[in-house]
């Protein structure tokens, strides 16, 4: 195929997945907003992405994408270094001020890659993924404002996010010219135009990241995602899917008792229920206990039962522990949590 064999189609390839990225990344950056404006708004929205079919074959697609251009990048710069030795991407009558950029694409295109690499296995590995794989946690992955709490409490993230932003401004600003170019736009009229197009909205994409990763961290290092009431109130309805498969849909009151209750009242009452469940279960493990569990076989699935909900039950009140733990009391060691013992 012309596509993979011929230098041409390459380049169309690379522009055409390219392309793809430049929207993705427009989209992450204006959902990243939302965050700002509306941080309750941006869970909303987490949620609706998160483990659904959809979602899930964009995101294979997206990954599709961003392998095969690694893919043809790698095989271009190997044709441009045999051809041209280190005049890589070399294009005639280029700017100065794009020159670096137009050499330096691969260079530039790692350190992107290894942005990106950090970034997944901040939000994405501990978000879809953790619901792909149903593996629970402390943090529901529908609560994306905590994440960004952990990520952005850590004094490397902005300094990192702020590194892999302006090395994809370099890398977009030439590939956005650049893939019409593959393409057969190449001429005095509209090359320049793109050039000043690709710029601008390179250039407003790249600022909006960098005052999102500022504002994020101020607000972390405030504790804004931990304490906000309306955020509050929002985590303490993401904790019944969480439970609803240990508690079986008999137990469908306590999600509608959930939602309607205040946050500090349900923080209270699901540790009392804990204490509850945790007692009968310490009695049924006592020497008479196991002895009663013996004789009557159908108390075994009770037990089971009792044990999955107190796991639950537990994790919850670890949950409430982690969001309190801003509320001036003493630090809480919430396992699995960044930053926090394990």
């Amino acid at each position: 195929m012309w596509l993979s064999n011929s230098s041409v189609g390459r380049k169309f390839v690379m522009a055409l997945t390219g392309a793809c990225l430049v929207l993705f990344v427009t989209f992450h950056c204006l959902m990243n907003s939302v965050a700002i404006c509306w941080p309750a708004a941006y869970n909303s929205i987490c949620e609706f992405l998160g483990a659904n079919w959809y979602v899930l074959l964009a995101s294979v697609v997206l990954a599709a994408f961003v392998i095969i251009h690694i893919i043809y990048a790698v095989v271009l710069t190997i044709q441009n270094r045999k051809a041209r030795g280190n005049e890589r991407y070399a294009i005639s009558h280029t700017p100065k001020s794009v020159e670096w950029s137009s050499k330096n694409m691969f260079v530039l295109g790692i350190v992107v890659l290894a942005f990106l690499a950090v970034h997944l296995i901040q939000f994405w590995a501990k978000m879809q993924l953790q619901e792909i794989r149903g593996t629970e946690a402390v943090i529901p992955p529908a609560a994306g404002t905590l994440f960004i709490q952990e990520a952005f409490s850590l004094v490397w993230t902005p300094i990192v996010y702020i590194i892999g932003f302006v090395a994809l401004w370099f890398h977009m600003n030439h590939g956005f010219w650049s893939m019409f170019q593959s393409t057969g736009i190449d001429n005095n009229t509209w090359i320049p135009r793109l050039k000043k197009i690709g710029c601008t909205w390179v250039s407003v994409v790249v600022l909006l990241f960098i005052a999102q990763a500022v504002v994020f961290t101020v607000k972390a290092h405030d504790k804004y995602y931990l304490t906000n009431t309306e955020l509050r109130e929002q985590y303490k309805n993401m904790i019944w899917p969480m439970m609803e498969k240990d508690f079986g849909p008999d137990m469908a009151q306590l999600g509608t008792q959930i939602e309607m209750t205040p946050y500090d009242q349900v923080s209270m009452g699901l540790r009392q229920m804990e204490d509850q469940h945790r007692q009968q279960l310490e009695q049924l493990n006592t020497p008479e206990g196991k002895e009663y569990v013996k004789n009557n076989p159908q108390m075994a699935n009770e037990v089971e039962t009792m044990t999955k909900r107190v796991n639950a039950l537990g994790n919850a009140v670890k949950f409430f522990d982690y969001l309190e733990s801003a509320d001036n009391k003493p630090e809480l060691e919430i396992p699995g949590v960044a930053g926090q013992p394990q």
